[in-house]
């Protein structure tokens, strides 16, 4: 596992109304390596695009079915295992368009 990496889970996730959803790893390399830590910090993706700052538009050359946004907003920890299906691993543009909004989520300097 590494930080850039899409998953989806296969078990139903509470905060996702019960079904699978998409995750993006946003956990640095050292700890989605590592498999004595079990959970990864991840970045999920809804199939709703709003248009702000902390989104970031991917689509199904990327894995999703549908046109969709990773939400920075709304970062949770989560257990590896329950990522159980690999999609793929974003692009260099859109690893620069994620560390952007990620700032922006989490009020960094960088993001101003």
């Amino acid at each position: 596992m590494r930080r850039g990496e899409l998953y989806r889970s296969q078990e139903p996730e509470p905060e996702r109304g019960g079904k699978p959803g998409y995750y993006v790893v946003v956990s640095r390399n050292f700890v989605a390596e590592h498999e004595e830590i079990e959970t990864v910090v991840c970045a999920p993706v809804y199939g709703q695009i709003l248009g702000i700052p902390t989104e970031v538009t991917i689509d199904a050359s990327h894995g999703v079915r549908r046109p969709s946004a990773i939400r920075c907003d709304f970062l949770m920890l989560l257990f590896k295992r329950r990522l159980s299906r690999f999609v793929g691993t974003l692009p260099s543009v859109k690893m620069a368009e994620l560390d952007r909004a990620l700032a922006v989520a989490l009020g960094l300097p960088s993001a101003r």
